[in-house]
Formats: structure tokens, C-alpha cells, sequence
């Protein structure tokens, strides 16, 4: 703990509130694309160490059980309760009552992340049959030891997801955002170090220690702004305050339950198909849900104090405009990487994932779900925003109502799919699914708000279709023009072809976009100019802009 405190000096602990939702932004994404970098380099040591097969099937499929505990009750409170309740109190100068809403939060859900731990780990065996009915035996074993101590990390995380809720209400945004730094980083050490003296089981270690370390950065950053905690009486465990944050984050639990859902029915229907079919489907999703991460999440996360704000002041046409900017700036970044995902998706998985025991079938079967996925990556960055702007209006029940609606025609689809197209039905199940999420979503709101500023988005819609297209036919081009000069059976003509390919896209689309006048593009330059030159000064934004987050 030391260790990781000194790695943070007095200047990085107190680094003062984010300005403006592209400077929370740029934070989240900056952070966000360490961090995704670092989780390639964690699947590249996982493909080349086991390959596509038994042990990553039983290391994801245990996963399932704990990350559903914590995504219940910590994701659930934090993006749609723990937030705006702290948030308000905060932006109130009540700050007493916000250390008791964060303490009641904390010690609930450490009490209840233990019960849960405890009785689910002796139920393992038996819920492992029903989660992965297609293991053998002595796999359904294994997964139920990798599970059992897997449930170490729902606890850390649960207490390290409430302090990033208590940094991101005061818009600290750095260290919540280098968080998962670390997580990635302890479970490298598992793969690299722990699997050396243990076996296997060493990945389910490395889990625990990243999670460990994800916990100890945070804390840190909530000690410095002045949190302590305190074990709390009876009444104070459940004051007015806990009681609405568990009365907001129940609707929002129920989506969550719906998305975990989604993912035990992915399993359930995974572990009946070849061995490794998880392992690829993980493999996949962790591919594309790089810019998922970066340009859904990190814009969604720092628009959604600002929506709330503008909700919350009866600020409608704000909060149309604060809405639009974020939804452009979102397809500005997402429909480029569509195009660049599926035109170089398998020089893609080729450099990340083909080393060791990651031979080419594999390949070709990751890059193949990986296309499909990709089909959805507009869905799913847009999912996050519009889920945020509905919390912001303190409506839960709607997001949660499409997930389900969504979840119902996902299971439809996999029945019709998986028997002709194997491993493949399970991706066209979930893009279709989402797919539809994200439009009943876009147009409720569209029905709740009557204007979602449509021209603007349609307009730059039109010209980062048409610069993406343009940049699209460029990486064609150059994809077959470096095929002739390199080698790309090797490690280094495939990694030529994807860096000389993805370069001359870039260059194309950036043209492209100078000369069409695209809005996003000349905000984000600007913002980025004045980022890499202004001088070193700060500005502190009064805290009082969030009431209502």
C-alpha cells in the first residue's frame, strides 16, 4: 500500500476538478486507452500462454457468478443512485451527510458482497452445472476453484467502485480513471509470475490482486478529499438518504441483472460448442470493446453531472445541446473504428492475440466474431449515453425496460442461430439485440424530449459517413500495395501492414474531415491544441453546477 501511495505525489493527489465534459473526457479516454492497451497486452500473454481452449474456457466462465454480484449491487447503485444522491448533498455543502451516505453505502455493500460470497461459493458445484452444461466433469471442477477465490475480488472492487463514485462526484477524474490500470497490471502478474508457481489457478490470484490494487489507488484520492470511515449505528446505517440511493438503484439493478443475464446465457450456450468457443468469444468482445470503452463509457461518464444539472435546473435546451454535442462527438470517433475493425480485423487479432499456443484457427475464428461484433459498435457506444441522459431525468425504469425487450429478442436469435452458425450465431444474436436496444432507446427519448437537435446530428452524421468511406477505401488500397513488399506470414509484415494501413486511414479520414469542415473534428483539434499548449493553470469549476447529478 505504501508503495502504490508513494507512486502518487501531493500534486497528482490533489488535481483539481475537471473543467468541462471534453476535459473529463479527455481524461477518462486518455486513461481509458492505457488501460485497454494494457488489457491487450493481457489477452496477448493469456492466447499465447493457453491458446483457445480449456483453461480460458474455465478462467471466463469464472468470472460469470462473481462480476454478477458486483455488478448488481455496486454498478447498479453507482451509475444511477450513489452518484446524484452524494453528488447533491455535496454540491449543498452538506458535506457531513455525504460521508454518512458513502459510509452506509459501503458497509451495506460490504456486508452483503460477504453473504452472497460466502453462500454462493458453497453453491458453487451446483451452480457451475447449470452455468456451463456443456463442461465435462473435471472442467466444471476447475471452474468451481478459480470461482471460489474469484470471490475475493467483488469485495475490493465493491469498496474500490465506491470510492471511484465519491472521485467522479467531485470530478477527479484521473485516479479513478488509472484505476484499471492496476487491475490489469495484478492480473498480468498472475499470468507471468503466479501461474509459474501454481499452476492454472495462479489466474484467478492475479484477478484478486488486481483487484486489490485497483482498491488502494482509489483510496488514497477519497482519503486526501476527506473521507474516513466509520462502522455506523442502526439508524445511521439506513438514514433517508441510504434509503433513497437503495430506492434509486433498484430499477437500475434490474438492467443490470439484465445485461448479466445476457452474458450467462452467452456462456450457458458457449459451453456447449467446441472447446475454446468462450475463450474466442471473450477474446472478441475484449477486442471491440476497446473503443466501447473509450468513446461510449468515457463520453457517457463525463456528460452525465452536466445532464443532470441542466435536468435538474429545468434547463432543457442545455441539456438538448450538452446531449447532441456528446451523442456527434461519440459518432466522430465510433463509425471511423467501425470501418477500421472490420477492413483490418484480422491483422488485428493476428498482432494482439496470434502468439504461443494461439495458432490460426483461432485466429480466423476471433476475427470472424469480431466483424460481427463490430457491425454493433455504434449500438454500443451510443447505449451508455442515452441510458445516462434517461438517469439524468430520474427516469431508471426506461433503460431497464429496453434491456429487457432487448434480452428477449437476444435469446430469440440464439435459438434460431446457434444450430446453423455455431459460435457465429452467438455474435449476430448479441449485435442484432443491441442493435435494437439502442433504437428503442434513441427514440423514446426522442418521443420524451420532441427535439434531439436531429440536423446537426444528421448533418455530421452524412460527413463522417462519407470521410469514413473515403479513409476505408484508402486501407483497402494500402493493405494489398504493403502485401506485395512485406512478408506477412511474419510478426513484423503483419504488424507493417496493420500500422502503414491504419496510418494512411487515419490520414485520409483527418483530410477528409478538415476539408468537409466537420464540426466534431475542428472542436476536438481545438480542444487538443489548447490542451498540448495552454499553460499549466487550472480552473476550478464550482462544484454547485452538479446539484442534482
Amino acid at each position: 500500500m505504501n508503495m502504490i501511495k508513494k507512486l502518487f505525489n501531493k500534486n497528482i493527489l490533489n488535481t483539481k476538478p475537471s473543467s468541462s465534459i471534453a476535459s473529463a473526457a479527455f481524461i477518462i479516454t486518455t486513461a481509458g486507452l492505457a488501460s485497454r492497451a494494457l488489457g491487450l497486452l493481457r489477452d496477448r500473454f493469456l492466447a499465447g500462454a493457453f491458446g483457445a481452449g480449456n483453461t480460458l474456457d474455465v478462467y471466463y466462465a469464472a468470472f460469470r457468478v462473481p462480476d454478477l454480484v458486483y455488478n448488481l449491487l455496486i454498478f447498479g447503485a453507482l451509475s444511477a443512485a450513489f452518484i446524484p444522491v452524494f453528488a447533491g448533498l455535496i454540491s449543498q455543502k452538506k458535506d457531513d451527510e455525504a460521508w454518512e451516505v458513502a459510509n452506509g453505502v459501503m458497509n451495506l455493500a460490504v456486508m452483503v458482497i460477504i453473504i452472497l460470497a460466502v453462500v454462493l461459493g458453497i453453491f458453487a458445484p451446483e451452480l457451475m452445472k447449470i452455468i456451463t452444461p456443456g463442461f465435462p466433469p473435471e472442467k466444471i471442477t476447475e471452474t468451481v476453484l478459480f470461482t471460489r477465490i474469484m470471490f475475493l475480488s467483488p469485495l475490493l472492487l465493491g469498496v474500490s467502485g465506491i470510492f471511484g463514485g465519491i472521485l467522479t462526484s467531485f470530478r477527479r477524474f484521473l485516479i479513478y480513471s488509472i484505476a484499471p490500470l492496476f487491475y490489469n497490471l495484478g492480473i498480468i502478474i498472475g499470468i507471468l509470475v503466479f501461474v509459474r508457481f501454481m499452476g492454472p489457478v495462479g489466474l484467478a490470484w492475479g484477478v484478486v490482486l488486481g483487484a486489490a490494487m485497483h482498491l488502494t489507488v482509489q483510496y488514497f484520492a477519497v482519503k486526501n478529499l476527506g473521507y474516513r470511515h466509520v462502522w455506523l449505528s442502526r439508524g445511521h446505517l439506513i438514514n433517508k438518504d441510504v434509503r433513497k440511493v437503495i430506492k434509486l438503484m433498484i430499477p437500475q439493478t434490474m438492467g443490470i441483472a439484465i445485461i448479466q443475464f445476457n452474458l450467462f446465457i452467452i456462456t450457458i450456450f458457449a459451453s456447449t460448442l467446441a472447446a475454446g468457443s468462450l475463450s474466442i468469444i471473450n477474446f472478441a468482445q475484449n477486442l471491440q470493446s476497446v473503443p466501447v470503452g473509450l468513446f461510449g463509457a468515457s463520453f457517457a461518464i463525463a456528460v452525465f453531472p452536466t445532464l443532470s444539472a441542466s435536468f435538474a435546473k429545468n434547463d432543457h435546451s442545455d441539456f438538448i445541446r450538452y446531449f447532441s454535442e456528446t451523442f456527434r462527438q461519440i459518432l466522430f470517433f465510433i463509425i471511423p473504428s467501425t470501418v477500421f475493425v472490420i477492413l483490418l480485423k484480422a491483422q488485428l487479432v493476428r498482432v494482439v492475440l496470434g502468439t504461443g499456443k494461439f495458432d490460426w484457427t483461432d485466429t480466423v475464428l476471433t476475427f470472424q466474431v469480431l466483424q460481427i461484433f463490430a457491425l454493433s459498435l455504434f449500438a454500443q457506444c451510443l447505449t451508455p449515453l442515452l441510458a445516462r441522459a434517461f438517469y439524468s431525468m430520474h427516469d431508471t425504469k426506461t433503460p431497464f425496460y429496453m434491456a429487457a425487450f432487448s434480452e428477449l429478442i437476444n435469446i430469440i436469435c440464439i435459438l434460431n442461430f446457434i444450430h446453423p452458425f455455431g459460435i457465429m450465431g452467438l455474435a449476430w444474436a448479441f449485435s442484432i439485440s443491441t442493435m435494437v436496444e439502442t433504437l428503442a432507446l434513441l427514440f423514446f427519448i426522442r418521443m420524451r424530449l420532441e427535439n434531439l437537435d436531429d440536423k446537426e446530428i444528421l448533418r455530421s452524421l452524412a460527413k463522417i459517413a462519407l470521410a469514413s468511406i473515403l479513409a476505408g477505401i484508402g486501407i483497402q488500397i494500402t493493405k494489398y500495395a504493403v502485401n506485395e513488399v512485406v512478408n506477412i506470414d511474419t510478426f513484423l509484415g503483419i504488424f507493417s501492414q496493420l500500422a502503414v494501413s491504419s496510418g494512411v486511414g487515419i490520414a485520409i479520414f483527418l483530410l477528409a474531415c478538415q476539408v468537409f469542415q466537420i464540426e466534431e473534428f475542428m472542436s476536438f483539434k481545438n480542444s487538443l491544441t489548447k490542451r498540448l499548449f495552454r499553460s499549466r493553470k487550472n480552473i476550478i469549476e464550482d462544484l454547485g453546477d452538479v446539484s442534482g447529478m
